[in-house]
């Protein structure tokens, strides 16, 4: 397995992402979309979720496919971004058909970013113009760190952000992810200079500093994040909202198998992960472009890659956050020492 050529989900083709921002706002929203439409499953594993448009994408449920998946800031007041990219869809004559009827359907999940310092005292949601300006934006290639729905997201001790790593399997499968990381959770072990996803960089992709080569980690919990806050509703304010993605042919069944899979990257990134206050989730997309050869054993190396891309991705969206004013605490790039 190694990295695409962009190491980002995009290098699946035919997947297209968007930003959109406001830096005074300190938040934004990132979409997901595609050239054509996509199979798509979700499976939440975080106790506090926000969702909108989950339900139709189990296994069962009779919308096959979507056009597009919406990753936003703003907890339940960016649920709204997934109203602009419909009617951006709408406009475009996208979405689900019932007789002359046209219906974009557009999931989408949310993470808490109410308290980070950003000015957020507006007459009317942002986030529906947002959402149409993400999926305006949507390309092969776009920002990671502080962008898009990763702007105003923070980890338990220093800044999140969004972020993307993908892997071309040996066949030539390909498997991306990309990642709004906001977690109660540390990214990093105590000192702030490694990651808990070390094991799995390629190359120098977050910096290169390797694991942490002290032993006992994990059981303590500091959080700069509550502190800075200073009440106790962070309890629920978080939230690690995910998509992972595959070029190859999958059922939503299993899509949403992928998806299940792929949380272990969630959970080897963060500590500790899926807690009763994240909202942990992860949709799992398929554009289908490839046929499954022996499909029990596809499908367990399209998850398990699927796992490592997150978990690059998440320590990926950490140490590309920048700086910005009025900043609640610090990016991994402004601790002394880790440049």
């Amino acid at each position: 397995m190694i990295p695409g050529p962009k190491n980002l989900i995009t290098d699946i083709p035919g997947l297209k992402v968007g930003n959109a921002q406001d830096d005074v706002l300190k938040s934004g929203t990132t979409v997901l979309t595609a050239d054509t439409p996509f199979t798509a499953s979700v499976h939440v594993m975080g106790g506090a979720p926000g969702t909108r448009e989950t339900d139709l994408l189990a296994p069962d449920k009779s919308v096959a496919r979507i056009d597009a998946i919406t990753l936003s800031g703003g907890s339940a007041f960016g649920l709204d971004a997934c109203s602009g990219v419909s009617d951006a869809l709408r406009a475009r004559g996208r979405g689900f058909r019932v007789a002359d009827a046209v219906i974009p359907i557009v999931p989408g999940a949310i993470i808490f970013d109410l308290l980070n310092g950003g000015q957020k005292g507006w007459a009317e949601n942002p986030y529906r113009a947002l959402g149409r300006a993400a999926f305006e934006a949507a390309s092969d290639s776009f920002a990671l760190g502080t962008a898009g729905a990763g702007t105003g997201a923070l980890t338990a001790m220093l800044k999140g952000g969004l972020g993307s790593a993908s892997l071309i399997l040996e066949d030539g499968t390909i498997v991306g992810a990309l990642v709004a990381a906001n977690p109660m959770g540390s990214v990093t072990t105590p000192g702030d200079r490694h990651f808990w996803a070390a094991p799995f960089e390629i190359g120098a992709e977050f910096g290169g500093v390797g694991p942490d080569p002290n032993a006992g980690l994990g059981r303590g919990f500091e959080s700069r994040k509550m502190q800075s806050m200073q009440t106790q509703a962070t309890e629920r304010a978080n939230t690690t909202i995910a998509i992972v993605a595959t070029d190859a042919d999958l059922t939503k069944a299993q899509c949403q198998r992928v998806a299940i899979a792929a949380h272990d990257g969630i959970a080897r990134a963060i500590v500790p992960a899926h807690s009763p206050g994240d909202g942990d989730l992860v949709f799992s997309v398929s554009t289908g472009a490839r046929s499954l050869t022996n499909p029990d054993q596809d499908l367990t190396r399209i998850g398990h890659a699927a796992a490592l891309c997150l978990s690059r991705a998440v320590a990926r969206a950490i140490y590309l956050a920048t700086p910005a004013k009025g900043d609640l605490l610090p990016s991994w790039s402004a601790i002394p020492g880790n440049n």
